[in-house]
């Protein structure tokens, strides 16, 4: 494995634990700055916004510059956001710190996708974007554990630090192992912004928000049903969400070598697993154990949809891959933000805690769909995770002296 992908896992070990640790953080930092546990979940809210904007825009303001720079120039700005963040003095600063640290997620995962695709032989491209996840997957089962409960003893500012200095480690891990891409072979912003065009990566961009939704319809109130519903106390809440951090990690581990194989195949089963599991829980939340095995289940097979994703809009986008690469992490952002809203509404029209479940099972089928019907249209050939037409479209690079 080259070395360079374990920088970029590091730096997606700390986006992983700041975007998710708040969640844990909220009634800390409400008590802290005198506000109610529902106004501080607008701090959730206040990230994803900058995930949404952030992925295009600094994409396209970057599109000049060489991806490495830019990767470590990203990891820069998350770190100033982290730490903007530990010393707001007041909510509305907060905000802004999450804003801040959110905008450079999105962009970051598609350079640095796109940089890992290319670390490596054709034939491995979705095993190094999938390497480069499991930092984001880890973070679910020991950054965000780790971080909330340092957090819960020391205050949430000392959470935000300790991710600021994970920052400076990801930039400083970047800037010495990343390899060279030089400015020269950059498409441009006019490039990138036709390759958004392609009916494709259209069709990818929105199977990713509607398949992706049904894993955060059911993932946002997981703790309320495993309380509520299956009976476990809020002292376990903890590890369900570190078991679902494992799926999510088995769930990367597979998808990689299946999507070198097979793309699209990848793609449909994994959506249509998906599916099954999210129907299938609606019934397994009531007996414990198998409520834990079906977070686990569902944490696989909802990650294993992600890299096929981001390798088929890569694919398909293949001369201006990274503008489309980054725009695949908004759609997955209003993903979360569209699933949990969904769940939310089932909840508050009386269909139960479990409701949220046959949401989702919904959303992964409409996701499936979009999926197939992309499928079948395709004149192209979808076995694999191309992601350029020959070698010779292959920015060269070369290694960091």
């Amino acid at each position: 494995m080259p070395l360079a992908l374990l920088a970029l896992a590091v730096s997606a070990f700390g986006i992983g634990t700041t975007e998710f640790v708040m969640m844990g953080l909220l009634p800390n930092v409400a008590g802290d700055l005198d506000t109610s546990v529902p106004t501080a979940g607008y701090l959730v809210s206040a990230y994803a916004i900058g995930v949404v904007v952030g992925a295009p825009l600094l994409t396209a303001l970057g599109s000049r510059i060489p991806r490495k720079r830019m990767l470590v120039l990203l990891m820069a700005l998350f770190t100033v956001g982290n730490l903007a963040s530990a010393l707001a003095p007041n909510f509305g600063l907060l905000i802004a710190g999450r804003v801040l640290a959110g905008l450079p997620h999105g962009a970051f995962f598609g350079v640095g996708a796109v940089v890992a695709s290319r670390l490596v032989s054709e034939d491995r491209r979705a095993r190094a974007v999938a390497t480069m996840f499991l930092g984001l997957t880890i973070a679910n089962i020991v950054g965000v554990p780790v971080a909330t409960l340092l957090g819960q003893n020391l205050g949430w500012r000392a959470t935000f630090l300790v991710v600021s200095a994970i920052g400076v480690v990801a930039m400083a891990a970047l800037a010495r192992l990343v390899p060279q891409v030089s400015h020269e072979q950059h498409g441009g912003l006019r490039q990138e912004l036709g390759a958004l065009r392609d009916r494709q990566v259209i069709l990818g961009l929105l199977t990713a928000v509607f398949g992706f939704a049904g894993v955060f319809a059911v993932y946002s109130y997981l703790a309320s049903m495993m309380t509520e519903v299956t009976g476990f106390g809020e002292s376990t809440v903890t590890l369900v969400l570190a078991l679902f951090g494992i799926g999510m990690t088995l769930g990367a581990l597979v998808a990689g070598p299946l999507t070198d194989r097979a793309l699209r195949p990848t793609l449909y089963g994994s959506l249509a697993a998906l599916a099954v599991t999210l129907v299938a829980f609606d019934f397994t939340v009531h007996v414990k154990w198998a409520a834990l095995v079906s977070v686990v289940v569902l944490g696989a097979v909802g990650f294993m949809t992600t890299t096929p994703l981001q390798m088929l809009v890569m694919n398909k986008a293949q001369h201006a891959p990274t503008l489309a690469s980054a725009s695949n992490h908004s759609a997955f952002n209003l993903a979360n933000a569209g699933g949990a809203w969904l769940g939310g509404v089932a909840i508050a029209a009386g269909w139960g805690w479990t409701s949220p479940t046959l949401v989702g099972a919904v959303l992964a089928v409409i996701g499936l769909a979009i999926a197939l019907i992309a499928g079948r249209t395709d004149r192209a050939p979808a076995g694999g995770s191309r992601v350029v037409a020959s070698s010779e479209s292959m920015p060269q690079m070369s290694e960091v002296r």
